[in-house]
């Protein structure tokens, strides 16, 4: 059972399975989702669109507590950096969202661009909490639909990624969000998409930054003057 918060509409006790359903055919998406989710980030989706919490020191120290080191994966010798703590946990989830969306300041976004795989998390997030679309970025045969692709060096060989050539239209502005920025190859592949098909990049978010591989180096060499963020920094 959840108890709805004073929203002006509707406030009475609703089941989550059968009474949100109701609730969200009489309200405006942004009552329903007050009423349906009473302890979620107060976010109005007609609202500004960088609208957030914000997100202090004690929040940051809170998600690098959670972040997990796993050593020797996937290979010998990398450490990874396991964020499913994160997501395991509805606070700091919702704290990785917020700032995430920080990154947006007081500019509108029409879509997230989200990278395949843990970027659709993320990105997915913060388009439903901002009111924007999402566009996912997916491994070359992953779309079904007509596709513009974008290969990138990698150690030994390259990869291919690839949008759906309908997926964005000119002009509209996007904000590219993923989980980690390690290289910047596949980030920077992503972002030569985005301005093949008009956009205007309002930044890259992304919630880890692996200083030491010179990531944001080689991001910002690839495709200048795009604002990079990251929420955590190792």
């Amino acid at each position: 059972m959840v108890t709805a918060r004073e929203t002006g509409c509707l406030c009475q006790p609703i089941n989550q399975s059968q009474g949100a359903r109701n609730l969200r055919e009489r309200l405006p998406l942004c009552k329903w989702r007050q009423c349906a989710y009473p302890d979620s980030a107060s976010i109005d989706p007609e609202a500004h669109p960088g609208q957030s919490q914000a997100v202090d020191s004690a929040d940051i120290e809170q998600l690098n507590a959670a972040i997990r080191d796993v050593p020797d994966f996937p290979k010998e010798g990398i450490v990874f950096k396991d964020i499913t703590p994160v997501l395991g946990d509805p606070m700091l989830f919702r704290l990785a969202i917020d700032g995430l969306i920080e990154a947006i300041g007081s500019q509108r976004v029409d879509k997230i661009v989200g990278i395949d795989a843990r970027g659709f998390i993320f990105g997915a997030a913060v388009a439903d909490r901002i009111g924007a679309g999402l566009v996912p970025i997916r491994k070359k045969g992953k779309l079904p639909w007509r596709t513009r692709e974008m290969s990138y060096a990698l150690e030994y060989g390259e990869a291919t990624v690839q949008i759906h050539e309908d997926a964005i239209r000119e002009g509209e502005n996007i904000l590219l969000v993923d989980d980690l920025l390690a290289t910047g190859g596949t980030a920077a592949a992503a972002l030569h998409l985005v301005k093949q098909q008009g956009a205007n990049i309002i930044g890259a978010a992304f919630f880890i930054e692996l200083d030491f591989l010179d990531g944001r180096a080689a991001l910002e060499q690839a495709v200048s003057g795009v604002p990079i963020t990251a929420l955590l920094n190792y």
